[in-house]
């Protein structure tokens, strides 16, 4: 499939080819009709004097004239024949009527063949034929020189439109190739700035034109964008980790309290019930960091290579006690070798929402599937339970922080889990896809599979 670059350069050059050679052709017409016109006239003009003659002096005037022109096809190649009613020849330079001819429209042509220099050459004679009282007269005129002539301009403009398309073909792949990699140096800059590098800015050769233009405005709102992302981020890590410390100590002294306190009473209740929410902040908070490290590029960690494999494998162990006791059956399914290039401690984030979420929903007697295949370059990973799954009309509202349906509500949980899948997968250039079961739900990513040399 051509790119829209080498469709447009195809374009054009089809259209400047056609141009070209529809000048170069029409100026060989022209002059090709031109050169017969001319031909004709000479022969017209010619008869006519002929005419002239015959009516001055009769026959025995035109036959004189005639044998004064003898010589005249060696010097300017003109050719006379004069014939009786019978074909007996009469006058001219010509020995017997052609016998061979083509006729256009009202002249003949034929060929004459004379020596030149001990070798005979056809000579191609363009001719118009006459009747006086009887007698029929044949004027004619080489035009061998015209042809080789009207051949030399017809191969001069094949060449000329044969030259004129290579120099369009060099000039599409050359424009294709410029605004192709134009395009694809404001791709990577793009994707760069998808993956969270803000301060990445689209190219700018100075050259003035729309490229730059556009460049210039969409680095202009990017450099916007970064200040009031940078604000934001400051403001909101600043708040996070500031948090932190101070729940911490509320916890501790809340412990502390509960310490003292006497099993049962109200106070205990209370402080038990004051603990639990301290934790849901808690675990809130540290989701929500989670959600700016891997909007924000993974904080700037180098990727790594990540054995899904073994990862699937270690956390299906670690959570076959909860399903079990919830009366759940888990499997792991995993295909060797399945890396990828990535940020491991978000990769395993992703990977323990989608099992928690699923144990959570999933009704005892069910079945949580945690799946890694890989296949066609790609390592995909997916939960498939039978639980009450998600609407395939809310799937696209899931995936947002702080959405949950009207029937979970009852049950804890913040509605980040799904926000925070979006986020890595959007940090890992993969795929996230969720397809409702009925009943179930299969929550399904897709990442490149790492370079086998890596």
């Amino acid at each position: 499939m051509f790119a829209s670059t080498a469709r447009l350069a195809l374009w054009y050059m089809f259209g400047v080819a056609v141009g070209v050679s529809a000048l170069l052709g029409s100026a060989y017409l022209f002059t090709q009709r031109a050169m017969e016109k001319q031909v004709d006239l000479v022969i017209d003009t010619e008869i006519e004097s002929l005419r002239e003659d015959y009516r001055g002096g009769g026959l025995k005037r035109l036959i004189s004239v005639l044998d004064q022109r003898d010589d005249d096809w060696g010097r300017l190649g003109a050719a006379y024949m004069l014939v009786d009613r019978q074909g007996a020849p009469l006058g001219g330079n010509l020995s017997v009527w052609p016998k061979s001819f083509t006729t256009n429209g009202r002249w003949l042509e034929f060929d004459i063949t004379a020596v030149e220099q001990g070798h005979a050459v056809d000579h191609p004679v363009r001719a118009g034929v006459v009747t006086l009282d009887g007698n029929r007269l044949l004027v004619g005129t080489d035009v061998s020189e015209r042809r080789r002539f009207a051949r030399r301009m017809r191969e001069t403009t094949y060449w000329g439109m044969g030259l004129t398309g290579a120099f369009m073909v060099l000039t599409a792949w050359w424009f294709s190739r410029r605004v192709a990699a134009r395009v694809r140096a404001v791709a990577q800059a793009c994707e760069s700035i998808i993956s969270g590098d803000l301060s990445r800015r689209l190219p700018i050769e100075n050259n003035a034109d729309e490229f730059d233009q556009l460049a210039g405005t969409v680095n202009g709102m990017l450099d916007r964008i970064e200040q009031q992302t940078a604000a934001v981020r400051v403001t909101f890590n600043s708040a996070a980790h500031d948090l932190r410390a101070p729940l911490q100590r509320v916890r501790g002294r809340l412990e502390n309290a509960l310490l003292s306190a006497k099993a049962g009473d109200a106070t205990d209740v209370a402080l038990h019930a004051v603990l639990e929410d301290l934790e849901r902040v808690q675990r809130t908070l540290a989701v929500l960091l989670q959600i700016a490290q891997a909007e924000g590029g993974g904080a700037g960690m180098p990727p790594e290579r990540v054995d899904l494999t073994r990862m699937a494998h270690e956390l299906g162990e670690l959570y076959a006690p909860e399903a079990q006791s919830r009366k759940l059956s888990l499997r792991v399914i995993a295909d060797d070798d399945a890396n990828v290039s990535g940020h491991q401690q978000l990769l395993a984030q992703l990977l323990t929402n989608l099992l928690e979420n699923s144990i959570k929903y999933v009704p005892a007697g069910g079945t949580v599937e945690l799946a890694v295949k890989k296949e066609r370059g790609e390592v995909n990973v997916s939960i498939t339970d039978n639980g009450p799954g998600i609407p395939t009309r809310s799937h696209a509202a899931m995936l947002l922080p702080f959405r949950r349906l009207d029937r979970d509500a009852a049950l804890p949980g913040s509605g980040l889990g799904l926000s925070l899948v979006a986020a890595v997968v959007r940090l890992h250039h993969g795929r996230l896809e969720l397809r409702e079961l009925s009943p179930g739900l299969c929550v399904s990513c897709s990442f490149a599979a790492a370079d086998p040399g890596v």
